[in-house]
């Protein structure tokens, strides 16, 4: 199998949206570090993410487990088709690294690369929210995201340094090979009466914490609703 590569990198600043007098929900204040832009050459990958990278939401966004947001270039292909919208591609999704030859089936948890002279680990896959449905006006746009598989994952950073689109993910570590991205994503959206799934995939010690409370409440009889973290404020 060919190694992993980064197509692309991308990096945003916060962007403030809409209008407090819009009628129409979708139209109303957002502000948001999804409208990410290309970038060429080298850049400094920090614990918390590339330098010039932000977050808007700093409660449920970034931050060294959510250091790094990978998303599968082939994945935009499905996207247009689904959607029936040739706007969409990559950087869509907010991504920092467009990759190709790895998807939510190839990638692990705990997998750790070569990324430049920085090294990255896989912490958790993403689980989306509103925004994507925001900035394309499409309603029930993460669930599809989420129902479909086709989420991302993030990584937190095990050494910092530099790094550029281009280069091969080099793979140095896989010590959960059956916790990949499809796999926790199943437990998490799919299998969710399956305690025994449950509690084995929060024993993976390399799991984030944060999925680790979701399946641990879980697994004392509280089930977490999507409604808040799908569609947000754009449904009443």
């Amino acid at each position: 199998m060919d190694a992993p590569y980064v197509h692309k990198l991308f990096t945003g600043k916060v962007k403030h949206m809409g209008y407090e007098s819009a009628e129409n929900r979708m139209d109303r204040p957002w502000k948001s570090g999804i409208f990410k832009q290309e970038k060429q050459g080298e850049k400094w990958l920090g614990k918390t993410g590339f330098t010039d990278d932000e977050v808007a939401d700093t409660k449920n966004h970034g931050g060294p487990e959510k250091a790094v947001f990978a998303y599968p270039k082939k994945h935009y292909a499905f996207w247009q088709n689904e959607l029936k919208l040739d706007s969409i591609g990559v950087s869509a999704m907010g991504e920092n690294l467009s990759v190709e030859k790895v998807d939510e089936f190839s990638v692990c948890i705990g997998d750790t690369y070569r990324f430049g002279n920085s090294l990255i680990q896989v912490s958790q896959p993403r689980q989306p929210c509103w925004k994507p449905a925001r900035k394309f006006r499409i309603m029930d746009f993460a669930l599809r995201i989420q129902n479909s598989g086709r989420t991302g994952w993030y990584f937190r950073v095990l050494k910092e340094g530099k790094a550029e689109a281009g280069m091969h993910l080099e793979l140095m570590e896989r010590p959960y090979s059956q916790w990949t991205i499809a796999a926790c994503n199943e437990v998490m959206h799919v299998k969710k009466t399956d305690l025994k799934a449950a509690e084995a995939l929060a024993s993976c010690e390399l799991l984030a914490p944060n999925w680790k409370r979701t399946l641990n409440k879980r697994l004392h009889g509280k089930q977490s609703s999507v409604e808040k973290r799908v569609f947000g404020p754009n449904k009443p």
